[in-house]
């Protein structure tokens, strides 16, 4: 019997873990994100980034991806980078943090694809390896993807086998849900050294996210599984709910080879980094973000330079971005920053 974080390492980064194999992403896969959505996504993240190289960091510094999947998002803000500051390609330095060599090469491969020798991607398998003093470092969906602890009350959610148990909380569980308020839910783990990994590894940084979730705790579970576009609640494969409310899948059916998940509890987050000396400087939807980082400039800039029929299809993708009954308002931004004089 494991803790249910344990479980969902496994479900995710084990020998045959879903990030390892299984993890294709849009129409193919099992889920859609920003990035496989609209180019413009990179490119309005791109357009935050220069304005902060200007603002307070360097021409000098690092581009830092965290959770590349397969490098699509850093390569979309290489390209606007080159059509709007093509001089900062010969200063900036570009990393992807990736742990599994084999998405290193992924990654190596695709930005070989699109930009030849002409951008150098270097890449870490860990945040504190890298060696860069001032960093703009990006991440999309990653932290709904850190294992969590399933809390119920004064119990917590442990695997036997692939049967669910709640069981008496430990201490530092108790402690942590007492924190930040989670009385029902998911208790995300590994922020703390997250964000501590972040504070240590520059002096100066800016730090943009996006995920799905929300400021405050939800007091209900957001546990589940995607399948191929299909949502399965996490009790809902199990015997935890009536046969007439059971889904069609099982766990063991599911596990390692679906994508595993649960709403972001943004104010968890921001408390991570806090404690780490580092703030939050901006939270705002997906919608909010993307049009303050200038998305919607960009599109102008677009129309002048393509026909219509293009400008329409790109324009069609962005409102998938924007719109709130889409990814608008479901998603969030958070910026942080450490070092701004």
């Amino acid at each position: 019997m494991v803790k249910f974080s344990a479980y969902m390492r496994e479900w995710l980064y084990g020998a045959n873990g879903y990030y390892r194999f299984h993890n294709t992403i849009g129409k193919e896969g099992d889920f859609y994100t920003a990035v496989s959505s609209s180019m413009f996504f990179g490119g309005a993240i791109a357009k935050r980034a220069m304005h902060s190289i200007e603002e307070f960091l360097s021409p000098n510094c690092a581009i830092v991806e965290i959770g590349a999947h397969k490098g699509y998002l850093l390569a979309d803000m290489v390209q606007f980078i080159y059509t709007l500051k093509p001089e900062l390609l010969d200063t900036l330095q570009f990393y992807i943090v990736e742990p599994f060599v084999a998405n290193q090469e992924v990654q190596k491969n695709y930005f070989k694809e699109r930009f030849g020798d002409a951008v150098e991607l270097l890449h870490v398998s860990h945040i504190s390896e890298l060696t860069c003093k001032r960093a703009f470092v990006l991440a999309n969906e990653i932290f709904d993807a850190f294992a969590c602890e399933v809390i119920k009350d004064d119990q917590m959610l442990y695997m036997d086998g692939h049967t669910p148990i709640f069981k008496q909380q430990d201490p530092q569980t108790k402690a942590l849900c007492e924190q930040h308020g989670i009385k029902v839910g998911e208790l995300a783990q590994g922020y703390e050294a997250f964000a501590k990994s972040m504070a240590d590894a520059f002096e100066q940084f800016e730090f943009v996210t996006f995920d799905y979730g929300d400021k405050q705790a939800r007091e209900d579970f957001s546990l589940r599984v995607y399948e191929k576009h299909q949502v399965f609640p996490f009790f809902g494969l199990t015997d935890f709910v009536t046969e007439s409310l059971r889904s069609s899948k099982t766990l063991p059916e599911l596990f390692g080879i679906s994508d595993i998940t649960y709403d972001v509890n943004f104010s968890h987050l921001i408390s991570a980094f806090s404690a780490n000396g580092v703030e939050c400087e901006a939270y705002a939807s997906q919608m909010k973000a993307l049009v303050d980082f200038g998305i919607i400039e960009l599109l102008e800039i677009l129309h002048t330079q393509v026909s219509e029929k293009i400008y329409q299809e790109q324009s069609n993708r962005v409102k998938t971005l924007l719109n709130p009954a889409f990814m608008g308002e479901r998603f969030k931004m958070c910026c942080f920053r450490k070092g701004v004089k």
